[in-house]
């Protein structure tokens, strides 16, 4: 089985803090851009905080997809890590990006199970965003 996996992290400001809040909209923005990029869900976790913020995971075949808010911030913390070639994170990540009225996008993107961890500026295959 290859273990070639890639994991891409995305820090998003100035994100719409209304929906920072709302865990519904945060939890179909998060299945659906796994379903967007390809991805074939398999369960599904989310959790309204008090005051406020919402964390969850989307379990996908080939990974996950995980988020954390902070509303007051507008801020927002994803993760989304794939396994294989097939499916490339950053078109999920993306699509939760813009989902969220991000402004301002810090990314990192890393090649995984392949010995030693590399930070790469893209990946191989090109990604889409709505």
């Amino acid at each position: 089985m290859d273990t070639y996996s890639r994991h891409c992290i995305l820090e998003l400001w100035d994100c719409d803090a209304n929906f920072l809040d709302d865990r519904l909209l945060i939890e179909k923005a998060m299945v659906n851009a796994a379903l967007e990029a390809g991805a074939e869900v398999r369960e599904v976790a989310f959790h309204k905080f008090a005051p406020q913020g919402v964390s969850g995971v989307v379990i996908i075949s080939e990974s996950h997809l995980t988020i954390h808010t902070f509303p007051e911030q507008g801020y927002a913390s994803i993760d989304v890590f794939t396994c294989g070639e097939r499916i490339n994170p950053k078109t999920a990540a993306y699509l939760i990006a813009e989902k969220l009225g991000s402004n301002k996008i810090y990314e990192m993107n890393i090649e995984r199970g392949t010995g030693e961890m590399k930070l790469v500026d893209q990946f191989k295959d090109t990604f889409r965003t709505a």
